[in-house]
Order: C-alpha cells, then structure tokens, then sequence
C-alpha cells in the first residue's frame, strides 16, 4: 500500500448537512479498499483565484493509505460530483 494526500474544495455554499454527506461518501471510498489516516477539515478559506465565480471553498484534506488503483477511482468521483471545486491527490511515496 502507498501513502496518498487528497485535498478537495467544496462549494461554499453546500448547506451542513449536505456537506457532510459529501465528505463521508469520500471518505467511504478511500476506506472501502485503502485506510484513511488523518482527515482534517479546514473550513471555509478564501481561493488563490476565482473559479467559476467562486471566491471561497470549503477545504477538506485526506491522508490514506491504499493501492495505485484507488486514487483513479477517487478521481474519477471528484471529477462527477458537482459539489468539488477542485482536488488533487499526491503520491507522497514518491520522492
């Protein structure tokens, strides 16, 4: 198993509750074939740029551990839900 970092941006204006369903159905996939280590949510901050007319997100990062396999998967989930702004996943093996 590798180490992976997921950072993904939420649209800020997600109510609580749906926000929530979102993180956890990530976290969902990370722990259906890999372990999730840290899961840190930083709130709501202000983006470098704006996006799409968006000046802030909710951030959210995800340290895992789990096979090459999982982090296209996981993708490919970030790229068909309307509620992520934007992700990146980083190998941290990889140095």
């Amino acid at each position: 198993m590798r180490n992976y970092e997921a950072i993904f941006i939420l649209r800020p204006s997600l109510e609580e509750e749906k926000r929530v369903e979102t993180v956890e159905r990530f976290k969902g996939i990370i722990a259906a074939d890999g372990e999730i280590e840290k899961v840190e949510e930083w709130g709501n901050r202000k983006l470098a740029y704006e996006i799409e007319k968006i000046r802030d997100g909710y951030y959210v990062l995800v340290n895992f551990k789990a096979n090459p396999t999982l982090p296209k998967e996981l993708e490919r989930n970030f790229k068909i839900s309307d509620d992520v702004i934007r992700y990146i996943i980083v190998n941290l093996d990889e140095k």
